[in-house]
């Protein structure tokens, strides 16, 4: 079938080397190397020049790799509308999340849904929220979860929940035991932050922004996790999603600052390419999401 053809050559040109997509694809390389030739052979031109560490496109192959996506792209738009006539909640989504809602928000959501529609499969991949973002557009993804904000025209985007930001500390950092934590005291301190391009980034470089609050040093890490962990070990504060650190709170690892004024909330959002056929699956878990939301 050509569609298998085109992933082939597709992932290999992504992949840049023959046993890593065929690994992927569950392929032997000597497979892969077959379709590829026989492929070079059907059109009378080289497409990827090869060398011991990694192989790269010819311009020919630059030209055939652009079409491949889009056809990837038109046969599984097909299959979600061919879907659609079967009125049957089946086959597969992809979904892209930030970290916040990834780790912490998204597996509960989703154990919901499989056990009312065991038979759609599903894969998430978890990315700060401009990946998440240019994967949607990319039509990686069927749907993208992210924190933060967009404006971005060829997306629609749909308000999810709300999110609330706290400022924590270690239990045994110096500002710890007060009980309201004035902006001066946040002069000068040790940040941990997440990357740029993440939901959170955008958040915490507002607020230090806004505050003219002045860094000491900062350490920077590109999951939630991280700086979770980070903060717990004393490395400095951090603002941070309660949603995150809901149990170390609770477990005492790690302690809310309290300030004057309360930090606004943020908002999680639901992502999808405009002018896209959604399938049945995808069209149910949105109603299921934003029905419990409501709730």
């Amino acid at each position: 079938m050509i569609t298998d053809v085109m992933r082939v050559f597709v992932t290999v040109a992504e992949q840049r080397h023959f046993s890593r997509a065929g690994e992927l694809l569950n392929l032997s390389q000597p497979g892969v190397s077959l379709h590829i030739r026989n492929l070079e052979n059907e059109l009378g031109s080289k497409l990827l020049h090869r060398s011991p560490k990694e192989v790269r496109l010819t311009e020919a192959g630059a030209i055939l790799y652009k079409h491949a996506k889009q056809i990837l792209a038109h046969y599984e738009e097909a299959g979600r509308e061919i879907q659609l006539l079967r009125d049957e909640v089946t086959g597969s989504l992809h979904l892209g999340a930030s970290f916040t809602i990834g780790e912490y928000i998204l597996p509960g959501r989703l154990a919901e849904f499989a056990k009312q529609y065991p038979q759609v499969n599903v894969q998430v991949t978890i990315g700060n929220t401009e990946e998440v973002i240019a994967a949607v557009k990319g039509n990686q993804l069927d749907m993208g979860f992210i924190e933060g904000e967009t404006s971005d025209r060829e997306l629609d985007i749909i308000p999810y929940m709300k999110d609330e930001m706290i400022i924590v500390a270690a239990s045994g950092h110096p500002l710890a035991g007060a009980l309201t934590t004035d902006d001066d005291l946040l002069q000068n301190q040790i940040w941990v932050l997440r990357e740029p391009g993440s939901g959170t980034r955008a958040y915490s470089d507002h607020f230090l922004l806004e505050g003219s609050l002045a860094i000491k040093r900062a350490y920077v890490f590109n999951s939630s996790q991280s700086v979770k962990e980070a903060v717990a070990a004393g490395l400095g504060i951090a603002l941070m999603s309660r949603w995150i650190v809901r149990k170390e709170l609770a477990g005492g690892e790690i302690t809310e600052l309290r300030i004057r004024q309360k930090l606004p909330e943020r908002d999680f959002l639901i992502i999808r390419r405009k002018e896209h056929s959604a399938s049945m699956a995808v069209r149910v878990l949105m109603e299921k999401l934003l029905t419990v939301q409501k709730a």
